[in-house]
């Protein structure tokens, strides 16, 4: 398994991406390949049971024959073995446009090609971008066999989305570039790490970043309520010139331009795999100062031109074998609780995860929805200059 950074996790938007993204094409709704013999439309279906099971729902979605996706990079959590697994398994192929596109910019496809066959029937979001894709109506109420399986607190009650895979904001660190790698936020501000410290992406369109600014918060006297303590800290960082605007990449990473990264645990892990063989001694640190764990969430476009497709993904992802494949790619599924009661979590992958003591908490829909406002007023004045 091999994981990166660019997906500039959940958020990053380049305008080119966007201006893509709103270009216009005729399309089309979904056609009679979404509807049962007896009249059942997959485009209306609330679960698979509602669609006349499991069953019903494969063979309507292998005449539908393809899946549209947007910002799935292959080696992100290990997209790419679960992109290759469901195509084996079902013979419906996965077209994935923009792999390094943001949350934001899949948003922006789904509202901008309401009714065209090249809209995203699913989108994979930052929780807080999830949150506001439903407050939109961009999305379809849907329950997944496990639903009942996945905590309360992890999943909209209207079923609209729900967390799938997630992690801890990390610290990754190329140990043959810096003699001394941090482990905590404090650490990060010592003068040795002048220019080094990256995001990955920018925190008003990046997951990731957002989850990192948070972090920083935690660890500088802020909480889920204040993250103004985290913007505060990057201004320092950015003040004592030991940040860089330069946006985390394994390319980045390897050519040495941004030797410390503050990014997920999952992410950052796959990091010391990829580049083993390419001699980058990548060493990852949750730090102690600045807990800060989320989930990215899965939900399906309520317009989604393949709409038995868009919900036969969901049930692959939410399945023992698709909560395996994100362990694999060092993330933590949401159902791994349930997995390990029921005796089908692979414990092999699951004992490779970085080590994270204590039990992690999550901000509320209010908390997340004012700290990405506070965000979005505060990140350019913060790191300006």
């Amino acid at each position: 398994m091999i994981v990166s950074l660019p997906r500039t996790a959940v958020l990053s938007g380049s305008l080119a991406v966007v201006a893509a993204l709103a270009l216009s094409a005729c399309g089309a709704a979904p056609d009679d390949a979404s509807t049962t013999a007896d009249g059942k439309n997959a485009a209306t279906a609330t679960s698979a049971a509602d669609f006349g099971g499991m069953d019903a729902l494969v063979e309507a979605a292998k005449k539908e024959g393809t899946l549209n996706a947007i910002a799935l990079p292959r080696d992100w959590a290990n997209y790419g073995a679960l992109i290759d697994g469901f195509q084996k398994k079902y013979g419906i192929k996965i077209e994935v446009e923009s792999p390094d596109g943001s949350s934001q910019d899949e948003i922006n496809a789904v509202t901008s090609r309401k009714g065209q066959k090249r809209a995203p029937d699913v989108v994979d979001l930052g929780s807080s971008f999830a949150l506001s894709a439903a407050e939109q109506g961009l999305l379809a109420p849907y329950k997944v066999a496990s639903f009942a399986d996945i905590p309360e607190s992890q999943k909209d009650a209207q079923a609209r989305w729900y967390n799938d895979y997630g992690g801890y904001v990390s610290i990754g660190c190329d140990a043959k570039r810096v003699k001394e790698c941090p482990t905590t936020f404090k650490d990060l501000l010592k003068p040795q790490y002048k220019g080094q410290v990256a995001l990955n992406g920018n925190p008003t369109q990046s997951g990731s970043a957002f989850g990192g600014v948070y972090a920083a918060a935690l660890a500088n006297g802020g909480s889920f309520d204040d993250i103004k303590p985290g913007l505060d800290f990057f201004a320092e960082l950015k003040k004592n010139g030991n940040y860089t605007p330069v946006e985390s990449t394994p390319a980045t990473v390897e050519k040495g331009e941004t030797p410390i990264s503050i990014d997920w645990d999952y992410l950052n892990a796959g990091y010391a795999d990829e580049f083993r063989a390419k001699r980058v001694d990548w060493k990852v640190a949750v730090p102690d100062d600045g807990k800060y764990a989320q989930f990215y969430s899965q939900a399906v476009n309520k317009d989604a031109p393949h709409p038995a497709v868009a919900r036969l993904w969901q049930e692959y992802l939410y399945s023992a074998e698709g909560q395996n494949l994100w362990l694999k790619g060092y993330a933590r599924p949401v159902l791994m609780a349930a997995l390990d009661k029921a005796g089908t979590l692979d414990k092999e992958a699951a004992a490779k995860l970085p080590a994270v003591t204590g039990t992690p908490s999550f901000p509320t829909e209010d908390q997340q929805s004012k700290a990405k406002t506070a965000i979005a007023q505060g990140w350019s004045k913060a790191v300006s200059g």
